[in-house]
């Protein structure tokens, strides 16, 4: 083995935590969880909804798809901007401000108007929580070291999936006893207690300005290259972190992750019911089912890998390999779904093969936070999110126009596309990650 294959099980040289700041540590995790349900509970609206807003608005499913595609349309520029941004001003200041502009966002959707108010708000909407994953790990993570970052990584991630799991009961009670438009009214509401919260207890931890790997030495011990302090580390160009290996394979195999985020939450619950067939009834169930599965996943990935790390397996494996892993079986399981006979089979397949894509958007966070100098870290973050979120704007009007173009079978095509570029990520993931190796290269 080489010195890029051997991490060590507790890293030296770092802050020593205080059982105060470890209190305020889960505080503020705990608290970004909730954000991160809100912020997907805002998302799955509109796919919760997607047969009533039709009926309501007139809608094609090309123009229904259109309409969710807006909510993408600034998301990745604002995610890239403010990730820049976050380099520069205070994480806690930005994520009050993302919260409250949400709530603003959806507040003319749930008074009235039609599919211009309906694209118009989804746009602002989209331009506000663009920047929201990445400045909310960048704020969790602050507060743990880096082989302790995997559990609170994951449970941001996991924000996503208890965000939808409770959103689908809760909203779908809503919109069918209150109306769509009173679904988008409690998420907005919900925005504001938020924000509420976050003033007082909100914050940044010990660890912001600590790199984690800036010595390049393959170590992962701290030295003055990798604290922050270094005026040549904080000249460090985004595009030479760019260009490295890990972040490119990170972002790729990211991209496949936020792809299938983009489908279940807009055409999911209309593929179960159109596409296969279930009822409501058991397309509620089957959506809980899959997003339950990716929340395990996810969970698992984390115990996974933060075991890995401590037993000294370098992030190449620990990280990389377990998430590309993970993606190359979903996508398996999602090329052999159109060949599957209807049944248990197909349910099995699409469960399996859509929940086990969601490893990546925590592995990927805490691979490019390993990778990256404390300085440069929100950028960095938040350039990947932009890219991968492109994802979100592509996928819903693309399942939309095949879905008008062939039918129900535009869903085959859809989830053949989708495995395909599962398949894609998985071989980046796993070929292309090594934050060891990158970070001698950005040092030297």
């Amino acid at each position: 083995m080489t010195d890029t294959d051997v991490a060590p099980a507790v890293p030296a040289g770092l802050p020593k935590a205080t059982s105060g700041s470890r209190r305020r540590a889960w505080i503020v995790t705990a608290l970004l969880v909730v954000f991160m349900m809100i912020n997907f509970a805002d998302k799955s609206v509109l796919g919760l909804a997607a047969d009533q807003i039709r009926e309501d608005l007139g809608l094609s499913a090309s123009a229904f798809g259109l309409a969710s595609s807006a909510f993408f349309l600034l998301f990745s520029i604002c995610g890239a901007t403010v990730g820049l941004l976050a380099d520069r001003i205070r994480p806690k200041w930005l994520l009050l401000a993302m919260a409250l502009l949400w709530s603003v966002a959806q507040a003319p959707l749930a008074v009235g108007g039609g599919l211009a108010v309906l694209i118009a708000s989804r746009v602002l909407l989209g331009a506000a929580e663009g920047p929201a994953f990445p400045v909310a790990q960048q704020a969790t993570l602050s507060w743990f070291p880096n082989h302790r970052r995997n559990l609170p990584g994951a449970l941001i991630v996991l924000g996503i999936t208890l965000g939808v799991l409770v959103a689908a009961p809760v909203l779908t009670w809503v919109i069918h006893h209150h109306g769509w438009r009173s679904a988008v009214a409690v998420v907005a509401l919900a925005g504001v207690v938020w924000a509420l919260l976050w003033i007082p207890l909100g914050g940044e931890g010990p660890y912001a300005d600590t790199s984690d790997t800036g010595s390049g030495d393959g170590t992962g011990k701290e030295t003055g290259a990798g604290t922050g302090t270094d005026p040549a580390q904080r000249r460090t160009p985004y595009r030479r972190i760019l260009a490295t290996r890990t972040w490119i394979g990170a972002t790729a195999a990211y991209f496949g992750t936020y792809w299938v985020i983009a489908f279940a939450l807009v055409w999911l619950p209309s593929y179960l019911q159109d596409g296969l067939g279930y009822s409501s009834a058991a397309s509620t169930r089957l959506l809980m089912l899959f997003w339950g599965l990716s929340g395990v996943v996810v969970l698992g990935q984390a115990g996974l890998t933060g075991l890995l790390l401590r037993r000294g397996i370098a992030s190449r494996w620990a990280r990389g390999g377990v998430g590309g892993i993970c993606l190359l079986i979903g996508a398996a399981a999602c090329l052999a779904l159109p060949s599957a006979p209807a049944g248990a089979a197909t349910a099995v397949l699409l469960v399996a093969g859509l929940g086990l894509a969601g490893v990546m958007g925590s592995i990927a966070v805490t691979t490019v936070m390993e990778l990256v100098p404390a300085d440069r870290r929100g950028g960095a973050l938040g350039i990947m999110n932009a890219v991968v979120t492109t994802a979100g704007l592509i996928a819903p009007t693309l399942i939309g126009r095949l879905v008008d173009t062939h039918g129900n079978g535009g869903y085959q095509h859809a989830i053949l596309i989708t495995g395909g570029l599962l398949l894609l990520g998985g071989i980046a993931a796993v070929t292309l990650i090594d934050p060891a190796r990158d970070a001698r290269l950005l040092s030297a």
